[in-house]
C-alpha cells in the first residue's frame, strides 16, 4: 500500500493528531470533513494511508498503527530537517517543471506575470 502524505512524526505531531482524531469521532459531518482537512494539509496525515476502507479511524487505531510500525516516531530535530528536504525538493521540481514547460514551449510566460499584465491593463482602463 502505498502513502501519501507522511508516516514519521514527532512524539508532539502525534500528540495533537490523537487529540484531533478524538475531536473528529465526537464531532458533526462539517467538523469532521475540516479534521480530516486540516490532518491532510498541516500535517500530512491521511487516514486511508494507515486506516481500513470504510472503517472509522480514531485515536485508539493510530495508537494500533503506532504499535504495528506503520507510524514511526522521531525527534523533532529529525522532523523537521525532513520538513525542509521535503520543501526544497518541492521547490527544486517545481522550478524544473516550469523550465521544462518554457523549452517545450507550453508556455512563455508564468501565471504570475500574466495576472500583473491583466491588472495593470485594467488599472490603467478605469
Amino acid at each position: 500500500m502505498r502513502t501519501v502524505g507522511r508516516n514519521k512524526f514527532s512524539q508532539h505531531e502525534i500528540d495533537i493528531i490523537g487529540k484531533l482524531l478524538r475531536l473528529k469521532c465526537s464531532g458533526t459531518r462539517f467538523q469532521q470533513k475540516m479534521i480530516r482537512h486540516k490532518l491532510r494539509v498541516d500535517f500530512e496525515f491521511n487516514i486511508s494511508d494507515f486506516g481500513e476502507q470504510g472503517r472509522s479511524y480514531g485515536y485508539d487505531e493510530l495508537q494500533e498503527s503506532i504499535r504495528r510500525g506503520a507510524i514511526k516516531i522521531l525527534d523533532d530535530a529529525t522532523i523537521a530537517d525532513m520538513k525542509a528536504k521535503r520543501e526544497r525538493d518541492k521547490s527544486r521540481d517545481a522550478e524544473m517543471k516550469k523550465a521544462e514547460r518554457q523549452e517545450s514551449g507550453e508556455t512563455t510566460q508564468d501565471w504570475e506575470s500574466v495576472l500583473k499584465e491583466w491588472n495593470e491593463y485594467y488599472k490603467n482602463e478605469e
